[in-house]
């Protein structure tokens, strides 16, 4: 009989009644953790049991009990790295093992959906992407209409006059206007992206970043070399889309009028946002906010992890400009490579001394740089194959076309050979790791930890369960507990008892904030019914 069932033979006897629906989460050794803030619940101990002893039959009835997550712990790490690439059972969808993230790098909220609302989740997050990417092209069209200065003087017919006169207004608003107000419209996009991300119930937040990353670097791929290039409409695009013959040639000839739109957007967006990382400009505003406004005590011991799913995508992005307009449009190179060497240096000491690594990501990042960098080499032959049309040269269009074919090819073989790398862990190198720890004698304390790190409130002191018999009760009265040595490792219940997404938050300010109103209110209607009484 394997753990799990042993678990549910001793518990299955309880009735509903027994358990109350509407306990606080309360923590405790487990091994079986999967679940939300109110998962755990602890049992009385002299609570009534169903009478009668149940049959074998409820105890294989358990396997068609839905779990939505646990953790199994292995002696080895070659061992957990089997169990999670074979299957366990003949049906797939009964029995789903993954390598579970580090303790850190849990995400405790997401523990508790099904796995059949996963696919559901994921189509419509995917769903509501795609919209938001399509309507996003509203402000790009604006935007692109702000560039372009003769449609916009016929769009609005009294600006010429004030266009014409003044040249400097003109240059601002054709020139460092449109980049700055698609930097700004571009600040809402990550939240929202990352939003998406948490939808689609990633158990990680390594998970939940690198989605968010892949989303943004999409969204920006799309809405600001795409949407900016192929002409300033929707329609103009749909047309362009509608022809895919002509696609070489219209970025042939697309390319180099935005030049001058993507060296300021690299100013705004690349060196201004290199200050800023610099400065942690709104850190500041923040930090300054909770101290002197709110009144909130500073916590010393938060240090922020490097924001993957907003630096990484600019990053790709600045290097995709680099490649496209190397051929069209030079002149953007000696921006970029200053950004890139200043780049190298800022998120060094960034990475160095201001962020703190809390887990390991395990390198997913890279498939997606590759796959950004091969996409760009892709994109540049294909507008120099659409130059090489419009100059009317076919022997330099003839050898583009098998360039493209062996870059090509060239991404089928690392796909091939070096993505499953990223994949699952080499088991020679986890051996190697079992047999270092085994010699070293770290394999003894790696186990004695593992119950402790794989707990969603790792700061609490773990509370035997045959020492507790009254949990829950009214929220004045707390947590309370039949002897002595539960009350000497819980010293203050309460503060246990917080959601760790709530931590930061002025909770007892606002308690009080809220009896002080309560108790005015009812000054004021006592003195009216005194009022009415005299």
């Amino acid at each position: 009989m394997t753990g799990a069932k042993k678990a549910y033979k001793k518990f299955k006897h309880f009735t509903d009644e027994t358990v109350d629906q509407g306990c606080r989460t309360v923590t405790y050794r487990c091994c079986l953790c999967g679940a939300s803030s109110n998962s755990f619940k602890l049992l009385n101990t002299e609570c009534e049991q169903n009478k009668g002893k149940a049959d074998n039959k409820s105890i294989l009835d358990l396997d068609d009990e839905e779990c939505t997550t646990a953790f199994v712990f292995f002696k080895t790490r070659y061992a957990a790295l089997i169990a999670s690439e074979i299957l366990q059972t003949s049906n797939p969808m009964k029995w789903v093992a993954n390598l579970a993230p580090e303790p850190e790098d849990v995400y405790w909220s997401n523990l508790w959906l099904p796995y059949k609302q996963l696919w559901a989740r994921r189509i419509a997050t995917l769903l509501g992407s795609i919209f938001f990417m399509f309507i996003f092209l509203i402000p790009v069209t604006f935007i692109q209409g702000l560039s372009q200065l003769e449609q916009l003087q016929q769009r609005l017919p009294f600006l010429r006059g004030i266009l014409k006169k003044k040249y400097y207004m003109t240059q601002l608003v054709t020139g460092y206007l449109p980049s700055v107000i698609l930097q700004i419209f571009l600040y809402i996009v990550a939240p929202i992206m990352m939003l998406f991300s948490t939808l689609e119930g990633p158990t990680s937040h390594s998970e939940r970043k690198r989605s968010a990353c892949c989303k943004v670097l999409y969204f920006t791929v799309w809405n600001i070399f795409f949407a900016n290039v192929l002409s300033g409409t929707v329609i103009s695009q749909l047309n362009v889309l509608s022809s895919p013959k002509d696609i070489p040639v219209q970025l042939a000839k697309a390319v180099p009028g935005q030049a001058t739109f993507f060296i300021t957007y690299v100013l705004t967006s690349g060196w201004a946002s290199l200050s800023s990382e610099v400065m942690q400009l709104f850190g500041l505003i923040w930090n300054f906010i909770i101290k002197y406004v709110l009144r909130m005590r500073e916590d010393t011991e938060f240090v922020p992890s490097f924001p993957y799913h907003t630096e990484v995508p600019k990053v790709l992005l600045f290097g995709l400009l680099g490649f496209t307009f190397s051929v069209l449009a030079p002149l953007i190179l000696p921006f970029l490579l200053v950004y890139f060497c200043l780049g190298y240096v800022v998120y060094r000491n960034q990475l160095l001394n201001v962020y703190r690594t809390r887990y390991d990501t395990g390198g997913l990042y890279w498939p997606i740089a590759y796959n950004t960098v091969i996409f760009s080499l892709v994109l540049t032959q294909i507008i120099c194959l659409g130059v090489f049309g419009l100059k009317e040269s076919p022997v330099a269009a003839g050898f583009t076309v098998p360039l493209i074919i062996l870059t090509l090819l060239f991404n089928q073989y690392c796909r091939n050979r070096l993505l499953p790398l990223f994949k699952t862990f080499p088991a020679q190198d986890l051996i190697d790791m079992d047999r270092e720890d085994e010699r070293s004698g770290r394999m003894d304390e790696i186990h004695h930890g593992l119950h402790s790190a794989y707990c969603q409130f790792a700061d609490t002191v773990d509370v035997p369960l045959d020492k507790i018999e009254i949990v829950g009760g009214d929220e004045e009265q707390g947590s309370s507990s039949g002897q002595s040595s539960v009350k000497e490792t819980c010293e203050d219940p309460k503060k246990h008892l917080a959601h760790p997404t709530l931590k930061g938050l002025p909770v007892n300010r606002l308690r009080h904030a809220v009896r002080s109103v309560t108790f005015l209110i009812r000054l004021q209607r006592r003195g009216l019914s005194e009022q009415k009484i005299g």
